[in-house]
């Protein structure tokens, strides 16, 4: 089973920015979708990022212009840049890994906090 560890949250400022990094235990090239999501107090968790195998990308209107989801091979990571941060982005951040076999690998999560 993959292990996946984020880092990079804590507290920021409306307007601010995060960078999230997930460290896969191995090489990401066997995930077919490799994603962020996040769940606040007392919601559902929800996709937030999602990024596929092609390179092709998908957003939850939400934080579309706003954050990106990007990969770098070589470190076996995948990152969410977090920009122009807002309270309601506040939420617990999980990183998600599908195989291509369908299994589905989850971190501990990370938590952002956007305050003033």
């Amino acid at each position: 089973q993959v292990q996946l560890v984020e880092s990079g949250g804590g507290l920021v400022q409306p307007g601010g920015s995060l960078r999230l990094s997930c460290a896969a235990s191995r090489s990401i090239f066997s995930f077919n979708f490799m994603g962020w999501y996040r769940q606040a107090p007392g919601k559902q968790r929800e996709l937030v990022a999602q990024l596929a195998a092609t390179g092709n990308t998908n957003y939850a209107d939400s934080v579309k212009g706003r954050f990106t989801i990007f990969r770098i091979y070589a470190e076996n990571t995948v990152y969410l840049q977090m920009n122009r941060l807002k309270p309601e982005d506040t939420a617990v951040y999980y990183c998600n890994g599908v195989e291509a076999d369908g299994r589905s690998s989850w971190g501990q999560g990370t938590q952002v906090t956007v305050s003033s």
